[in-house]
């Protein structure tokens, strides 16, 4: 299973709104979530490559996450001394480390 960064993903999922529908794990490219008793919930959030797939098809607005290229492709810009997206809310506040 693919990994980026550890810990660092804007996935967010509310469990309360989710209506079970399954959409989220059907157009995962990752397998992030899973559907067990009637809810998604979220089975591996490092892996998410913030495509934004899983927000642009839930029905119910269940899921944010702020889709782009990724923290993984902002952490090399970072480091190469280039501005862009990154996973902070904007890039004069990522700290590169």
């Amino acid at each position: 299973m693919s990994r980026y960064l550890v810990g660092v993903t804007t996935l967010n999922l509310n469990t309360e709104k989710c209506i079970g529908c399954g959409m989220c794990a059907t157009v995962c490219p990752h397998a992030v979530f899973l559907v067990e008793n009637g809810k998604a919930r979220v089975e591996d959030r490092d892996a998410c490559m913030e495509c934004g797939a899983c927000a642009r098809n839930c029905p119910v607005d269940a899921i944010q996450v702020r889709a782009g290229v990724g923290c993984a492709a902002g952490v090399i810009r970072g480091v190469l001394g280039t501005r862009g997206d990154c996973c902070c809310e904007s890039s004069d506040s990522c700290t590169w480390r």
